[in-house]
């Protein structure tokens, strides 16, 4: 990824730029909202990471300005400030994602990763029909099969697996699950999610083989293939 950061604070960019690198993505700072602008506006990138509150120009007050010059470029916005009417805000502005402070840097690849490969799909074909494995979900009937057998899902679940497979073979976390599958309506330290995640995995890997749905210990879930 080519990855474009706006942030003030001098130890968490230093942090995210070195992480970045590390995990073989390069990475441009700006330490200012206006010199973030010119940078977004020069040369392209393939996700922003933009903070909230910054000098010179703020990170919303930049997100709608390239909103307006038609820059449709996926923007994470990254901000202390995390009760909900902020990440509402935020996101009405144009944000494609919005992740609060003090964050995993595990969970900001994933995210960024996320956004990047949804951006690179969105000027195809819009698909109609999920599939990881021998598991498919037709999107236009509802219908879930696991090796040609038809699985009844509730509406919650069929929501939660559309998800993990969208995303399937990178890992989703516990919070990534609240915003998109459940909105911001429930506190992180209900275990609503590993309930539905139990259901799930009974209803898809009980009765084959090999199991796809995996609990990445400290982090999230992964649906993958193998």
């Amino acid at each position: 990824m080519k990855v474009l950061l706006v942030e003030d604070d001098r130890a968490v960019a230093d942090f995210i730029v070195s992480e970045l690198a590390q995990a073989g993505h390069e990475c441009t700072h700006c330490a200012d909202g206006d010199s973030g602008l010119d940078a977004a506006r020069a040369d392209y990138h393939d996700v922003l990471v933009v903070d909230r509150m910054l000098p010179r120009l703020d990170g919303l007050a930049l997100l709608r300005t390239l909103r307006q010059e038609g820059d449709d470029t996926p923007v994470l916005i990254l901000s202390a400030l995390g009760d909900v009417d902020d990440r509402v805000q935020g996101l009405h502005c144009g944000a494609d994602d919005y992740l609060v402070k003090p964050f995993a840097m595990a969970e900001l690849l994933a995210r960024l990763e996320i956004l990047c490969r949804r951006s690179s799909q969105a000027g195809g074909e819009v698909p109609t029909r999920l599939q990881v494995a021998d598991l498919e979900m037709d999107l236009l009937s509802q219908e879930v099969r696991r090796r040609g057998e038809l699985l009844t899902l509730q509406p919650r679940e069929y929501k939660l697996l559309e998800y993990l497979m969208r995303n399937a073979g990178q890992v989703v976390t516990r919070a990534m699950l609240l915003e998109h599958v459940w909105g911001y309506h429930f506190d992180p330290q209900t275990n609503v999610i590993d309930v539905h995640v139990s259901r799930l995995r009974q209803k898809i890997d009980r009765d084959f083989s090999p199991p796809l749905l995996a609990t990445v210990r400290g982090a999230g879930y992964c649906l993958s293939g193998g």
